[in-house]
């Protein structure tokens, strides 16, 4: 079987310490949450910053310390920072991709959060895209709407977008796609349609719908998110301990399907990254 990719998504936008004491908030909490869930199998770090007061930022001095610290503690760990649209307006979302990590997330489309609209126009999406294939950055694309992955097929098939993209489908967003097998089951047909049956997809569920996502994806063969970003509890009545207590528990969902968990050099031939 093929390797899974477990992408851990440390820290996001939203969650603060009263929501769960174990949601990293500093850059030395990020690194040290991020190397625990490393150590427990996630290969890619899905990356966010927070100012000093902890809201969201697109700081790229933070995020320039948060990758040193993970490129010491976690050597081999894939970087994925956060393009997303909590974290600044129009073109300051994309002020941390002249660090050239190795991957950031690319929505390519607009839908609707529980509480506002998620605007991806056009222009800024074409230049997010631009700056990625400009530094060498693998979009991972974050499809809240079928049209998202269409999208990604045009941008893919025009030279927007480089190689293979990498598609995740996002579900359980308030306002947005519910966690719909049969949607979700649509989507994976559909990416095997558009980018042919071995290119790689990945999943997220939010909330209480993360552990259903990471069931759905590692049974059909794609990769999973998981993470206090999209989640802070283990179930109704527990609060997760850790972003490593997450991963551990997407890497048990793996052995049962045996599964094997993906190492960073598995992860970066599957994506088609730099050894």
């Amino acid at each position: 079987m093929t390797p899974c990719i477990i992408c851990v998504a440390i820290t996001g936008s939203l969650p603060t310490k009263a929501n769960n004491p174990a949601v990293p908030i500093t850059i030395a909490e990020q690194v040290e949450s991020t190397h625990a869930a490393f150590e427990a199998g996630a290969s890619i770090a899905h990356c966010h910053v927070r100012d000093d007061e902890g809201r969201p930022s697109s700081d790229p001095d933070r995020f320039a310390r948060l990758m040193e610290g993970l490129r010491t503690h976690c050597p081999g760990l894939i970087v994925q920072m956060s393009t997303g649209g909590r974290s600044g307006a129009g073109r300051e979302r994309g002020a941390m991709l002249p660090l050239r990590p190795e991957m950031a997330s690319l929505s390519v489309g607009s839908n609707n959060f529980p509480g506002r609209v998620y605007e991806n126009p056009p222009e800024l999406v074409d230049w997010l895209a631009g700056e990625m294939l400009a530094h060498g950055v693998k979009p991972e694309i974050e499809a809240f709407d079928l049209s998202h992955i269409l999208q990604a097929k045009r941008m893919a098939d025009d030279g927007r977008l480089a190689g293979t993209p990498y598609i995740q489908f996002v579900m359980g967003v308030r306002n947005a796609m519910p966690a719909d097998r049969d949607v979700f089951d649509y989507y994976v047909r559909t990416v095997a349609r558009l980018f042919g049956p071995d290119a790689p997809w990945c999943a997220a569920g939010i909330g209480p719908q993360q552990l259903t996502l990471n069931e759905w994806s590692i049974g059909a063969g794609g990769h999973v998110r998981t993470g206090l970003e999209d989640n802070v509890r283990l179930d109704r009545d527990r609060l997760a301990p850790s972003n490593a207590a997450l991963v551990s528990r997407a890497a048990a969902i793996c052995a049962r399907h045996e599964r094997p968990v993906a190492t960073p050099a598995e992860a970066r031939a599957i994506l088609g990254l730099a050894a």
